[in-house]
């Protein structure tokens, strides 16, 4: 599964003892990531130290979800009251970049205190430090190390940061696969699904889950804005179009279900217990195979069981990248 199932930004936090690198860093990253910058190995063992609680108590969150679903609870409200209630989870730290040499120890030890912390691990690496780098790699120390002194550190960076970032969370992942039928997963599997899926969650939201009941994608924007993106089997349209006779949406909206034309929305209307008439959306072809038709659909604030916490709330709280323990 190359599409993770469950993706949310989070934090990125560094580690080198050159406070004029750290500070370009801190210039050179877009402002769209949650950075934290830090040049004492204390320091930054202080701030991980709780890392891994508090993963365990975010991951218990979703598995109370799941289960709660199998019990007969629907997951479109229960995601969205975890939307609005916990804004902490954009503080677990996603991926450390910690530099390799550093006075009285080294990155790999620095990383190596971090057993139970589930996040991503790069090392930044001097011309001396490679060869010690590609091994730490090869024996799973450590996710990627880039060298510190190319020319182009930024963008090899930046790189490193989006591949991490888009690739599955092992845990979370498991865990919503269990919400997905067989052939929903397989589906997802294909690669042009998954490089449509992937494009599109990249451009428009910074948190998603993927569901099976309904069949699509809840995500949220950085101002906390929520959409569905409904799926359905292009080869399956009778299915959606019975639906929406079904609900009463009439004879001319059937036939634009049938026809790709329309996508109506009537599990997201029921589980959410949406007020007004069933609402549909323009389809469109979600990927180029033809595998799957979408719609999108806007939830607004009248929609919602309670505000959403925006990410972009949480960014401007943090402040400037100052190093913080200079």
């Amino acid at each position: 599964m190359q599409l993770p199932l469950f993706h949310r930004s989070g934090s990125i936090v560094f580690l080198d003892d050159d406070l004029d690198y750290l500070d370009m860093l801190g210039m050179v990253l877009p402002t769209h990531l949650q950075v934290e910058l830090y040049m004492r190995p204390t320091t930054f063992l202080e701030r991980m130290l709780d890392e891994p609680a508090r993963w365990e108590a975010d991951a218990a969150l979703h598995l109370q979800m799941i289960e709660r679903w199998r019990n007969g609870h629907h997951l479109l409200p229960q995601l969205l009251r975890y939307w609005a209630n916990n804004p902490a989870r954009y503080q677990l730290v996603q991926t450390c970049v910690v530099d390799y040499a550093m006075p009285g120890t080294d990155g790999l030890k620095v990383l190596n205190t971090l057993l139970d912390w589930p996040g991503s691990r790069m090392l930044l690496t001097g011309q001396a430090d490679e060869q010690i780098a590609i091994q730490a790699f090869n024996g799973g120390l450590i996710d990627q190390f880039i060298p510190k002194q190319a020319p182009d550190i930024a963008g090899r960076l930046l790189g490193a940061l989006a591949k991490r970032s888009s690739t599955p969370h092992p845990r979370l992942n498991t865990l919503w696969r269990a919400v997905l039928q067989p052939a929903q997963l397989s589906v997802l599997q294909v690669p042009a699904v998954t490089r449509a899926l992937r494009q599109l969650t990249q451009k428009r939201w910074v948190e998603y889950v993927v569901l099976g009941e309904p069949f699509g994608l809840l995500g949220l924007d950085s101002d906390g804005r929520a959409q569905w993106l409904q799926l359905e089997p292009t080869g399956s349209l009778d299915e959606p179009a019975e639906l929406a006779g079904t609900a009463g949406l009439g004879l001319d909206v059937v036939r634009a279900v049938q026809a790709g034309q329309l996508l109506p929305a009537v599990e997201l209307h029921q589980q959410l217990g949406l007020r007004g008439p069933i609402r549909t959306a323009p389809a469109f072809a979600v990927d180029d195979e033809g595998l799957l038709t979408g719609a999108l659909f806007d939830l607004s604030a009248s929609d919602l069981p309670q505000p959403l916490y925006a990410y972009r709330n949480f960014l401007d709280m943090q402040g400037s990248r100052s190093v913080q323990d200079a």
